[in-house]
């Protein structure tokens, strides 16, 4: 079956990857490179560069269009509105991962949690014009335990690609619920920022944007990103953390530093 996919964060990036191990990818379809980093340099979306690496062409127009007739695409964390008249010309598959109707939106991820989520999972449903709210097709579920979103993301990679293999050739949709959505709004600078009086909140901001992000704060009067920290008998342990214009240090540097 020839697919093509509609991906650009590492996420879209990681599923392009695996899913070219079973499937004939014959395109990617990706955003435009961008400014990147602190000099601004256009840079490539990462499913671009994966593309790149196995040969497959990539597309990367300002608004989504179809290089060619495909039977599947396969949309994971591409960051455009699709138009309804390209979803009518293929069948249009999305990877999101959260237990939808839960965490619909930019930031599934993140949000499940900063919330606090016990569990959280990956959907494959049908690309639809409202968003993610098509019926769906495979979901799988997994304990969150500590996680930070990094491994979250790769956890989910490895089970959309399973769950991909499972339904790409002949899906079969049940209606997705709305009773229980929620958005999970893209995250802003304020949620960012640590309130380190309230070490549980702290522990979750912290995993919630590690290590893509970072959580914000003040540590002996110093501003850091906190990227990685642990919960130890109800308080906050910062492990890696980062001074503005400085480069990432055990927490333990930092703390000589200080001295």
């Amino acid at each position: 079956m020839r697919v093509g996919v509609a991906a650009t964060a590492p996420l879209g990036a990681d599923v392009l990857q695996r899913l070219a191990e079973q499937h004939e990818v014959s395109w990617l379809l990706t955003r435009p490179d961008a400014p990147q980093g602190r000099g601004r340099k256009l840079g490539a979306p990462p499913a671009k560069l994966v593309a790149e690496q196995l040969g497959i062409p990539v597309h990367q127009p300002e608004k989504p269009a179809l290089p060619e007739e495909v039977e599947r695409v396969v949309v994971c964390a591409y960051g455009l509105y699709i138009p309804p008249p390209l979803l009518e010309r293929s069948l249009w598959l999305n990877v999101h991962p959260s237990l939808l109707p839960r965490w619909r939106g930019a930031a599934p991820v993140e949000r499940a949690i900063l919330a606090g989520d016990d569990r959280s999972g990956v959907t494959i449903h049908e690309t639809i014009a409202a968003l993610d709210a098509g019926p769906i097709a495979a979901q799988e579920t997994f304990e969150l335990d500590g996680l930070d979103a990094g491994r979250v993301f790769a956890r989910s990679a490895e089970i959309a690609a399973r769950l991909l293999n499972d339904v790409i050739e002949s899906p079969s949709f049940a209606p997705q619920p709305d009773y229980g959505a929620i958005y999970a709004e893209k995250i802003t600078a304020a949620d960012r920022e640590l309130n380190l009086n309230d070490p549980l909140d702290s522990w979750r901001r912290v995993r919630a944007l590690s290590p893509h992000i970072g959580a914000r704060g003040t540590l002996h009067g110093k501003r850091v990103t906190i990227w990685k920290a642990r919960l130890e008998d109800g308080v906050l342990v910062p492990e890696v953390v980062q001074p503005d214009g400085r480069n990432q240090m055990s927490y333990d540097e930092f703390l000589r530093g200080v001295r």
